[in-house]
């Protein structure tokens, strides 16, 4: 069944939707990574990692932008492409930069470029109420998504700045039900970013698809950070979510390595990492 496997020296399965769901129902934590280039992709890869995501992060830091708006669709598939090449194993899914899926229709011709150019397997986009009739056009044409929810940086501008999201009694309740309309419509995983541990461990145990969380507390399926920002290469202030698991080691892999392990121990997030 897996010989083209074989033939690439693997003794895993890729992973794909249906992995990422039973770890959900095993409680297996889901160790998630961003990366924007075949040699990190490569790395992370053997490292472990179950998810890679190629965000529109890049757009900070590849590209030295202030916010991820500039990002364009041709960014992403150029780097979904270039991650494609260094991967084995893990589950590849690119973001819907800024205004690439305005409506159904553009929505879509965004995601299968992603998809057919980019290699991607999934397209994430940053969601909401007014992103329902999106995915459940994404959906019925067998486009995998994944629901950004909570601190969305495409609209850093309007919501004034990188804050929590959902403190707020009504913002949280809010935010749930968005997350279970966005899994009913066709979401296949959510992410949550930049939110209260509580709301987090809500959303977790109200959804069937698997949530993962980037500043959203331990009780989510699994977690993700920004590459470089594990690896102590991002300058300046890093947002409080963020651990350097380089500092305890002598080169990249073994800090990915460690990522991992705290990840599927337990260990990452701690009470520093979170918000209330």
């Amino acid at each position: 069944m897996y010989t083209q496997l074989e033939q690439r020296g693997m003794h895993q399965p890729p992973v794909n939707v249906s992995t990422l769901h039973k770890m959900k129902s095993d409680g297996e934590p889901i160790a998630c990574l961003t990366a924007y280039d075949a040699s990190y992709a490569s790395l992370v890869d053997a490292a472990g990692v179950d998810l890679i995501l190629v965000g529109d992060s890049l757009g900070m830091v590849i590209q030295g932008h202030d916010t991820t708006v500039p990002v364009t669709v041709d960014d992403i598939v150029y780097h979904t492409r270039a991650v494609a090449k260094g991967l084995r194993r893990a589950f590849l899914v690119a973001d819907m930069p800024f205004m690439s899926y305005s409506n159904p229709d553009q929505a879509l011709e965004n995601a299968v470029r992603l998809m057919q150019q980019g290699g991607a397997m999934m397209i994430k986009l940053e969601g909401g109420e007014g992103q329902i009739d999106i995915v459940e056009h994404l959906a019925r044409h067998d486009i995998p998504v994944c629901a950004h929810l909570g601190l969305k940086p495409q609209s850093v501008h309007k919501i004034g700045g990188f804050k929590v999201q959902g403190r707020d009694a009504d913002k949280a309740k809010e935010m749930i039900e968005s997350a279970r309309r966005l899994q009913d419509a066709g979401s296949d995983i959510v992410l949550l970013e930049c939110v209260p541990n509580e709301v987090g461990q809500t959303i977790t145990q109200s959804l069937d698809v698997p949530v993962i969380g980037i500043g959203a507390g331990p009780s989510v399926d699994g977690q993700i950070l920004v590459l470089y920002d594990i690896l102590d290469i991002t300058q300046g202030k890093t947002p409080r979510f963020v651990r350097n698991f380089q500092q305890d080691h002598t080169s990249p892999l073994a800090a990915v390595e460690a990522y991992v392990k705290a990840v599927k121990d337990g260990s990452y997030p701690a009470p520093e990492h979170c918000f209330s």
